[in-house]
């Protein structure tokens, strides 16, 4: 799950930076799945389940870009490829057989979703926000920077230490219908990324689809990692 950042203003990939934010990062839209916590209410419900359905409205067929004649040559070469990878993941890793990363959206920005993670001062410990579907983990995650540096401030005037950063891909899990119009989408924020780098994303994020444990994001991070 969890890459640094890539690069903002081009969304391309900057070689083997960290890989940790990418892998707590994965999981930001199962909010979605988890109602409303105590601690959020319905407007943290409300931007989860508004900002991941914008990917999915904004979505089309792979075959539907690489039909239309005024999808760019560096896009339709990197869907091409995109497919390829999936379906290398399905015949060589057994990796599940389904709509995730079939279709293709660009959503016009350089991220998806903005992380925070705080930790109170001096602590090399994160705090963490629980929910049913995930259980408990170290971010919270918003599909507006706005509004993941909003949350941000209280924590800092707080004595947190704060950071919020853009992620450039998540995954659901393979939790919601395996219908085109609900499943995962390739997204403009990584499609451009290194062939290596694309093949490890998209083999890593359908891994959590076959296993994915409540509470244990050491071995489903770890299990995904072996998989890539």
């Amino acid at each position: 799950m969890a890459q640094q950042n890539p690069v903002q203003d081009s969304g391309a990939f900057p070689p083997r930076t960290s890989r940790a934010p990418r892998r707590i990062a994965a999981l930001a839209a199962l909010t979605l799945l988890a109602g409303c916590s105590t601690l959020d209410g319905l407007g943290y419900y409300k931007q989860s389940v508004g900002g991941h359905m914008s990917l999915l409205w904004a979505a089309r067929p792979v075959g539907d870009w690489l039909a239309d004649a005024s999808t760019p040559p560096e896009l339709r070469e990197r869907l091409v490829l995109s497919q390829r990878l999936r379906d290398f993941a399905v015949k060589e890793l057994a990796l599940p057989d389904n709509a995730t990363y079939r279709r293709y959206a660009d959503i016009g920005r350089s991220s998806v979703v903005w992380n925070v993670v705080a930790a109170p001062e001096l602590s090399l410990t994160l705090r963490t926000w629980c929910f049913p579907v995930v259980g408990c983990v170290g971010y919270r995650g918003y599909y507006a920077e706005a509004q993941a540096r909003a949350f941000a401030e209280p924590l800092k005037a707080a004595g947190d230490e704060v950071a919020v950063y853009g992620v450039p891909a998540y995954s659901t899990l393979g939790k919601l219908p395996d219908w085109p119009l609900t499943s995962d989408p390739l997204l403009n924020t990584f499609i451009q990324w290194p062939e290596g780098e694309l093949a490890r994303l998209v083999f890593h994020e359908l891994s959590h689809q076959v296993a994915f444990a409540r509470d244990d994001i050491e071995f489903n991070e770890s299990y995904a990692t072996a998989v890539e």
